[in-house]
């Protein structure tokens, strides 16, 4: 596996990583991403602590997660339960 050592920027801090190749460029993102939540948590609420503005950051992108993977979870169930009645009629029209 292809290891590379990067280094993220957030919140004025550096933090070197050591990261899959294939993961190098959503990290960057990610690391982006949090950067303007935290501009602009630090412009639109007048948050001047930077540890308020990463937690405000963590709170959006785990309701984010969460409000995903809730919606996976209905259209995985909904999926299933079209999958079955066209197993059901596939079966029917076996008879």
């Amino acid at each position: 596996m292809d290891v590379r050592r990067i280094t993220i920027n957030i919140a004025g801090r550096v933090y070197p990583l050591n990261v899959p190749a294939a993961e190098e460029e959503t990290l960057r993102k990610v690391g982006k991403q949090i950067e303007n939540m935290i501009k602009d948590f630090e412009q639109n609420f007048d948050v001047r602590d930077k540890q308020d503005a990463l937690a405000m950051c963590a709170l959006k992108l785990g309701t984010n997660a969460e409000m995903l993977s809730l919606t996976n979870e209905k259209n995985i169930k909904s999926a299933s339960e079209r999958l079955s009645k066209i197993n059901q009629m596939l079966g029917d029209s076996g008879k």
